[in-house]
């Protein structure tokens, strides 16, 4: 696919960008290179190759949830210098 000035300010009015001329040279080069390796990519044999999510094989590797007692709220609330039924209260900062 030849990648052309005007597919390039038609692509950046879709996207509201201007670009000045010698960006839009620049663009109309990078878009061709890139086209350019999605037909390479495109002329592969993947027919045998099963489809994924990441190029290594990932597992989960975190450790599963565990529930564990929470500090006690009267005890956090107690350095606090104003509370209300269980929260801190904390001065106006939007009026």
């Amino acid at each position: 696919m030849k990648i052309t000035e005007a597919l390039v300010d038609y692509i950046s009015q879709l996207s509201r960008l201007r670009l000045p001329p010698e960006e839009k040279r620049a663009m109309t080069t990078e878009l061709e290179g890139i086209v350019a390796y999605m037909d390479v990519l495109d002329g592969l044999d993947t027919a045998g190759v099963e489809p994924m999510s990441h190029v290594f094989p990932l597992k989960n590797v975190t450790r599963p949830d565990q529930t564990a007692p929470s500090q006690d709220g009267e005890e956090l609330l107690a350095n606090a210098p104003a509370s209300k039924e269980g929260a801190f209260l904390v001065p106006k900062a939007v009026e």
